[in-house]
Formats: C-alpha cells, sequence, structure tokens
C-alpha cells in the first residue's frame, strides 16, 4: 500500500466522465497533472478533495478510506489558481481560519500564523485585507493557509498561472523549499511545463477524463508515450522506417536522413526528441553525438528564457531550444547553415506508426 491510493475512480457529471484506473503516490511525492484545458485534471483534483462523489472507485490516505469523507475531515488542503481569501478578513485572519478549527490555544494559533507568515515572507502584510494585496502576496497567503494545518495531502490547482514570470519564480523557489522542509505530498495541476522541471519527482498527462501516462519525471519527459503526450510536451515527432541495428545502434529513415537511436524497433516507427537535446555548432568538429547533420536556419522564436530555433534538414524541420546567450555567441540568423548534433540515446522510439493512440 502506497500513501495515496486510487482506485478504479469514477466521476460522471453527465455531459463529462473521469475515470482514474490508479494512481499510487509515496510519501513525500511531488506530482504534477498537466493536459488540454478541459481534460479532467481540475475535476479530478476537487474529488481528491472532497467536492465531487465519485461512482465508483476509492481513494485512500494513509491508510484510510477517503472516499466518502465530507472534506473537513480528510486532512486535505487546496490552494486554487484565485486564491479564495475572505475579503473580509485580515491575512492573519485568512491564514489562521483552518487552525481555529484544530485549537482554541490563542496563543499558538498567534505564533503558528507569525512563524509562517515570516518563512512566506508576508509577516509585513499580516493586518492588511486581500484587497490591498499584490497577486503574489495574495497566493503567498492562500498557500500559507493551506499548509499551516498541516495537511496530510496539498493539492494545487494552477496556483501560478495568474502571476508574472518574477512572481512564479519566486513561488516555485518556496514550494520547493515546502515540499523539503515538510516532505509534504502534493498533487499539482498546471498548464505550465515549468512546474515539472522546478517541483516534480512525477509527472501524469491526462486527456478526454483519463491518465494517459505516468511515471517519473525522467521517464515521462523523455520517453512520452504515446503520440499524444509527446506532441503535448513540445517533442519533436518524426515518422521513419527502421533500416536495422549496428554496434547497439537502431538506424531509422526519416525523409532520407538517417536518425541513429539506442531504442530497438522494427518496421514503421515514431521517433520523439526534445529540442534541448539537440545542439548547434557553427563549425565542424568531433562529437559524441551519432547523429550529425547540416541544417538551415527557418524561423527564430524569442521567449523570456529560451530560444527556439527552427532547422531544416532537408524535407524535415527540427526545433532546437538554446539560450539567448548561445544565439548571440554563434551568430544564429535566418538563412544561415549550422551542424546539427544529437547524442543517440536522446532520440526515442515511442511507438510505430498508425498506432500511436
Amino acid at each position: 500500500m502506497s500513501f495515496l491510493d486510487i482506485d478504479n475512480l469514477e466521476i460522471d457529471l453527465g455531459e463529462f466522465v473521469v475515470r482514474v484506473d490508479e494512481l499510487h503516490l509515496s510519501r513525500g511525492d511531488y506530482l504534477v497533472i498537466i493536459g488540454p484545458t478541459g481534460s479532467g485534471k481540475s475535476i479530478f483534483l476537487e474529488t481528491i478533495m472532497g467536492f465531487f462523489e465519485p461512482i465508483s472507485g476509492t481513494i485512500s490516505l494513509d491508510g484510510a478510506d477517503l472516499t466518502t469523507l465530507p472534506p473537513e475531515e480528510r486532512d486535505v488542503s487546496i490552494v486554487y489558481q484565485d486564491h479564495c481569501l475572505f475579503p473580509h478578513m485580515t491575512v492573519e485572519e485568512n491564514i489562521a481560519y483552518g487552525l481555529r478549527k484544530q485549537t482554541e490555544m490563542k496563543e499558538n494559533i498567534h505564533r503558528q500564523v507569525h512563524e509562517i507568515a515570516a518563512m512566506m515572507g508576508i509577516d509585513h502584510v499580516l493586518n492588511r485585507y486581500p484587497g490591498t494585496l499584490s497577486g503574489g502576496e495574495l497566493q503567498r497567503a492562500s498557500i500559507a493557509r493551506a499548509i499551516i494545518v498541516n495537511p496530510r495531502l496539498l493539492l494545487m490547482d494552477e496556483p501560478f498561472s495568474a502571476l508574472d514570470q518574477r512572481t512564479k519564480i519566486s513561488l516555485r523557489k518556496l514550494i520547493a523549499d515546502i515540499r523539503d522542509n515538510f516532505e509534504t505530498t502534493v498533487i499539482h495541476v498546471t498548464h505550465d511545463l515549468d512546474d515539472i522541471w522546478w517541483l516534480s519527482n512525477k509527472v501524469a498527462v491526462m486527456n478526454h477524463g483519463k491518465i494517459i501516462q505516468m511515471g517519473k519525471k525522467e521517464e515521462v519527459i523523455n520517453k512520452p508515450s504515446p503520440y499524444f503526450v509527446a506532441d503535448f510536451l513540445g517533442a519533436n515527432i518524426l515518422e521513419g522506417t527502421v533500416k536495422g541495428q549496428v554496434n547497439g545502434l537502431t538506424s531509422v529513415n526519416v525523409n532520407s536522413n538517417i536518425f541513429r537511436t539506442v531504442d530497438c524497433g522494427e518496421g514503421s516507427v515514431i521517433l520523439s526528441i526534445r529540442p534541448e537535446n539537440i545542439m548547434i555548432a557553427a563549425d565542424p568538429f568531433m562529437a559524441s553525438a551519432q547523429n550529425i547533420f547540416k541544417g538551415t536556419v527557418e524561423d527564430i522564436i524569442e521567449t523570456s528564457r529560451i530560444v527556439y530555433v527552427n532547422l531544416r534538414i532537408g524535407d524535415i524541420v527540427l526545433t532546437s531550444a538554446v539560450t539567448p546567450g548561445a544565439v548571440t555567441e554563434l551568430g544564429i540568423r535566418t538563412g544561415e547553415e549550422f551542424q546539427v548534433l544529437i547524442k543517440a540515446t536522446n532520440v526515442r522510439i515511442i511507438g510505430e506508426k498508425n498506432k500511436n493512440g
């Protein structure tokens, strides 16, 4: 038995059904659930919280069956995107709200609220009301209210989505500290793939009310399956034909380009390559990469921290993710030709063509 066990769970809302065959977490796991809008992520989270009653299945936490318990008896906390603080209460009163149900000792409540507020960096706003706070302060107060009761399970539903990039980074660091210091078990629903890199040790992908892949972060990111998961995670997807194996490497022909991978396969297959695993070099040089091509820059897409470079190699286009500094250093410009290098370990066979589910 794991710390959290969910088995054969089904939630029927009439127009939409969520079915989770199984989900098991150990104490201290941090699971990030991703998927397109409308895939059932929030419904699943709120069913664990006790806001929806499943028509079948069980939810067990630390050996206790929660399936039919009301939310207040589950020892589970939830943090939402819009913070949900009481506008007529001060920040201190909001944070203390759940704690008052556990103890009437005012001195203990006051001490715990001030301790957690200091840890969250909001001890200077305890006497203010939510309407006077910034977005980051509101979410810090919301998180403080959720964790002050020391829940056995913390649920977070898009907690950073309404925040600016700088505040997101600050709160991710804060949540990482909470995860490490309190060994809190967390399920975090998000659309932001950065939350996976910063926080999770496990990842689940939902679509149409079902978890279609779940595993350790490295497994899901590096070998996403089926096709939908790889595409949703932003991987380069290629279709090719296996030509044979030599020295432990499988050769796959993709539009007359040969890609070598450590994975085994036969016939027509689907390859997945992460953008960050595609290296760009200005000049030919000796490298351990088993896949070396010449590519012409077709497009350059800049974001706040990463630059995506689209490279044409014959009849295919690959997207590489590089830093702004690399773009400047290498002189990457549209129309220029560069060496494209990919290790065989980073070319993954994720399925057979036309059998991707």
